[in-house]
């Protein structure tokens, strides 16, 4: 992918040298959906910022100003060729300033311009308010919510914890007007 630029970020592939700034937010993650990325240590955080650097499925969001690293965003293509299934994580600190919503916004334009995508859909669990308005923001709607659809953690007896998720999607049609 070819370097995107917003008012404030840059959306580019990822590089081995995101390494440590990946390791800040995902040695810890907030969201459990992201807790099967969790990065143990540095070393870790090399092979995955490699392994990212290989795929444009994942696609690194920088400040502008100085290239760091403070999230990502990521778009697979799903089971029909013209539909992708969207996301961004995003580091705590640079949470608040509405920059997953530039990001992402910018993400769906290419999508639909250059990759010619009919329908983008995105989950969020229940307990994840801030991802619900990012793709609110974004104009999605919410489609309907899956009752303890997926468990991303074990309780203290080994018993999956099922978590509540919604999904949400627009169509090309919805974006342009």
């Amino acid at each position: 992918m070819n370097t995107i630029e917003t008012k404030r970020l840059l959306l580019r592939n990822f590089v081995p040298e995101d390494a440590s700034a990946l390791f800040d937010y995902l040695h810890e993650p907030r969201v459990s959906c992201f807790l099967s990325l969790k990065l143990e240590d540095s070393a870790a955080a090399q092979r995955e910022a490699s392994k990212r650097s290989q795929n444009e499925d994942n696609i690194a969001v920088c400040l502008k100003s100085t290239n760091e690293l403070i999230g990502d965003l990521f778009a697979t293509r799903g089971e029909e060729q013209d539909t992708f299934s969207v996301g961004w994580n995003f580091n705590a600190r640079f949470e608040g300033a509405g920059l997953a919503t530039e990001a992402a916004h910018k993400l769906f334009d290419f999508l639909f311009s250059t990759k010619n995508a009919r329908r983008l859909y995105a989950y969020a669990e229940e307990d994840n308010i801030a991802s619900q308005r990012v793709c609110e923001k974004l104009g999605m709607r919410h489609e309907g919510t899956f009752k303890e659809y997926v468990s991303f953690e074990k309780d203290s007896d080994g018993s999956p914890i099922f978590v509540d998720t919604r999904q949400y999607a627009i169509l090309s049609k919805e974006w342009r007007s």
